[in-house]
């Protein structure tokens, strides 16, 4: 559940805080066009720590490294099941490469876009989203239940760990036995899980229906974001690295581990 700790937002005085959340999306869209961009190990190696001195900044290191190792188990299925492709097929998947260089570039990959998005949630207010979405012309039904979702699925997250070390104290055993008996022992997990949500979008409901939620179509807001030096300095920066990015991709060479390692 530690990974989803690395999506809560960090109230932290910090210039990446101070941002316009547009701009810092536009930012997490560069990343991700670049991680796509590139399969090659040593590309995706220099994006992964191209965004240390970005989460340096914001002061979140603590939470980034929790959702990186929460976020360590599906790298290791991804590079797992890359790895077992590219022993059956190398010719498609690894040509030129050793058979274990792809594989850890896909489980990189991950965890560069894993990376990017964390920073994003954990330096982004929810209410600033919502903001910069209703600006872009979103409609406020979509932006809501996007928001509402960023707010609730960290406080789920944290709720499902609390049955869980609630009933590991009561005797369940989660981590012994076969595979199916695994994952039947999580139905007692799961079955509280789900009765909380519902009972606490029922909670959200009517709340909602007694702040008259969509009675007026023409919304007001107290604040209106506005970008400053700092946004376009971003903006900038950013537009660098997605050029930088295309003439590396396709007019840099960029060798594999083995050529540069002989084994």
């Amino acid at each position: 559940m530690s990974v989803f700790e690395g999506f809560r937002f960090r109230r932290v005085t910090s210039p990446i805080h101070r941002l316009d959340p547009r701009v810092k999306f536009f930012y997490v869209l560069v990343m991700f066009i670049a991680a796509i961009m590139f399969n090659e190990l040593l590309a995706l190696t220099a994006l992964f720590f191209l965004q240390i001195p970005f989460v340096l900044v914001a002061g979140v290191q603590r939470e980034w490294l929790r959702s990186l190792r929460g976020a360590l188990f599906l790298a290791s299925m991804i590079f797992v099941f890359n790895l077992i492709f590219t022993v059956l097929y190398p010719t498609m998947y690894a040509p030129s490469a050793s058979p274990i260089e792809y594989p850890l570039a896909m489980a990189i990959r991950f965890l560069v876009l894993v990376e990017a998005f964390s920073v994003f949630f954990l330096t982004t207010s929810p209410d600033h989203l919502s903001l910069a979405l209703e600006q872009s012309h979103v409609p406020y039904e979509f932006t809501f239940a996007f928001t509402t979702a960023v707010r609730f699925v960290p406080v789920l997250a944290e709720e499902a760990q609390t049955i869980m070390d609630a009933q590991k104290a009561r005797g369940l055993e989660l981590e012994r036995g076969s595979f199916l008996k695994r994952i039947r022992n999580y139905i007692p997990i799961l079955i509280p899980l789900i009765v909380s949500a519902i009972r606490r979008s029922l909670e959200l409901a009517e709340a909602m229906e007694s702040r008259a939620w969509g009675a007026s179509e023409k919304r007001t807001n107290l604040y209106v974001l506005r970008l400053k030096r700092g946004d376009f300095v971003l903006v900038c920066i950013s537009i660098a690295l997605l050029l930088l990015g295309f003439y590396v991709r396709y007019f840099v060479y960029i060798p594999p581990l083995k050529a540069l390692l002989p084994i």
